[in-house]
């Protein structure tokens, strides 16, 4: 089972650190970690998203709980949640495959950053499936050189427990 971790934490040095010291204490992995500011400037949110048994997850969350320096964990849903990634990859495109790598660029809403006589390097947001979706689009060219941000995430407002989404 896959989960997202949204964990706003005390904003100081350090803290990061101990919060993924955690997950390496207890052998958890982790496959994606992003953390930055939020509204409150003494705040920081980290995201992680894990895989593991739900009683391992729910075993996570509590003892993320626990830290001292750790002010709130939600477990968000993926459905329930507004998710994204960046994703920055300098594809092998030369003269003969560069319209094609641009209009799979153009058709996933990427940026062009940069064009060389043999590569191009794009942007990209998006949820998790539009991200993957485009990295396998993409590697049929060859990616040189890939960076992805891992994912971010926050709840889905006004969103209550009886919510159902639409057939």
């Amino acid at each position: 089972m896959r989960q997202v971790f949204s964990i706003l934490v005390n904003n100081h040095a350090g803290v990061l650190s101990h919060v993924s010291g955690l997950f390496a204490r207890r052998g958890y992995n982790i496959e994606s970690i992003a953390a930055g500011p939020t509204e409150d400037k003494e705040a920081t949110r980290i995201v992680i998203v894990a895989f593991g048994e739900k009683t391992t997850l729910e075993q996570i969350a509590r003892q993320l709980r626990k830290l001292y320096d750790v002010r709130e964990v939600q477990q968000l849903a993926y459905n329930e949640s507004v998710t994204r990634e960046l994703v920055l990859a300098t594809v092998w495109a030369d003269v003969t495959k560069r319209t094609e790598v641009l209009q799979i660029a153009n058709a996933f809403g990427a940026n062009i950053v940069n064009i060389s006589d043999e590569t191009v390097t794009l942007e990209a947001s998006g949820n998790d499936h539009k991200t993957r979706i485009l990295i396998k689009a993409l590697e049929r060219y060859g990616i040189a050189n890939m960076a992805r941000t891992g994912m971010i995430a926050l709840p889905f407002e006004g969103m209550t427990e009886d919510w159902e989404p639409l057939a």
